[in-house]
């Protein structure tokens, strides 16, 4: 496998509209972007991790986590991720980036590296197993992103649109209509879920009081990071089905 300068940005806020600090809310003995952070230190092939968060005074626990849990932290503007992004990935000089929402709190290493080895070996300007899109069967939240900082250099030179310069991703893919946006040309792919964790509604990421609640339990139950998704879909069936 090629090796280019890979690396990934958590990106991550206090600010929050739908649930504010929910960065800090507790997993396990832990807070949420911590438990974000221990799990992807065990991908391998990234060179750089980077906690991307707002330049403004309330986000400065978030810059204090990162530096306590040894990882890099970028400073930029709260409401333009797409500038955000870019300019950290320009002061890493990143071949690839991996882009996660803090939200996140169960990344799974081996899907990461499935996805780094797919997008690696292929021409695609974005990858993703971050979600089920084009019938690929994930869950919400195990997966991640990736795209080429030539994409997103010509995404951050052309795009004015605020709404598109708020969420990257949206610049690739319509993930909620399940299609290509009417105004790219990038290369899209991505990877099948295996059988045993394929649970495309299973939504794994925490935007709401009452989806926190659910990985609360999640993490209650395990103690630790160390459960695989395979594990917690283990625990799921069980539980509820």
């Amino acid at each position: 496998m090629n090796c280019p300068n890979i690396v990934l940005i958590i990106q991550a806020r206090m600010g929050s509209t739908r649930l504010p600090k929910k960065m800090l809310f507790d997993l396990a003995g832990k807070t949420v972007i911590e438990r974000v952070i221990e799990r992807v230190k065990k991908v391998k092939y990234i060179n750089k991790i980077v906690l991307a968060v707002p330049d403004t005074k309330e986000n400065d626990d978030l810059e204090k986590i990162a530096h306590k849990n040894k990882i890099e932290c970028f400073r930029g503007n709260e409401n333009d991720l797409v500038d955000r992004y870019y300019q950290a990935a320009l002061k890493y000089k990143a071949d690839l980036v991996l882009r996660l929402p803090g939200d996140n709190p169960i990344p799974d290493p081996k899907e990461y590296e499935k996805l780094i080895k797919f997008h690696i070996n292929s021409n695609f300007d974005f990858s993703s197993n971050i979600m089920n899109f084009k019938n690929n069967g994930y869950p919400d939240g195990i997966g991640v992103e990736i795209f080429t900082f030539e994409s997103l250099k010509y995404i951050w030179e052309n795009v004015k649109n605020e709404f598109n310069r708020e969420h990257v991703a949206t610049n690739y893919y319509d993930y909620i209509n399940d299609k290509y946006p009417d105004h790219t040309d990038f290369k899209i792919g991505t990877i099948n879920c295996s059988s045993e964790i394929r649970r495309p509604g299973l939504c794994l990421d925490i935007n709401t009081k009452r989806e926190y609640i659910f990985i609360n339990e999640i993490f209650q139950y395990f103690k630790d990071s160390e459960f695989t998704t395979l594990d917690l879909i283990n625990w799921y069936d069980n539980k509820y089905k």
